[in-house]
């Protein structure tokens, strides 16, 4: 079942061109990354993967065994910056990762597979 969508996807793609344009607007980061870990949850639905972008939002994702309590075995967290910069191909998974802007925890958080996400492309 997918996730429920909360961001009308125009209002996400608005936003990511609206962060493009001035990373500093606020309004704009908190939609952009809503919108984007919503498409990361339809494209990798499942609850294996809890992928934590503070204080603007958490989503899991990939197909697996299911977590249901206590803290996750697999977490991925960074901040907003960081998230925009690699759902849209800005940044590097391995780059961010290992200079410590991505903290990913557990045999199956590298979801480098999934990024740059499709829906956060520039049209």
């Amino acid at each position: 079942m997918p996730a429920r969508r909360r961001t009308e996807p125009a209002a996400g793609r608005l936003a990511l061109a609206a962060w493009r344009d001035d990373p500093t607007d606020r309004r704009a980061v908190t939609t952009a990354v809503r919108f984007t870990l919503e498409e990361l949850a339809d494209v990798a639905p499942g609850h294996t993967v809890e992928v934590r972008v503070p204080p603007a939002g958490a989503v899991q994702a990939v197909e697996g065994p299911r977590h249901t309590r206590g803290t996750p075995p697999n977490v991925v967290e960074t901040d907003p910056q960081t998230w925009l910069g690699l759902v849209t191909g800005a940044l590097a998974w391995a780059d961010a990762v290992a200079d410590g802007r991505v903290r990913a925890s557990g045999e199956r958080s590298d979801i480098s597979w999934l990024l740059p996400l499709q829906a956060a492309r520039p049209r």
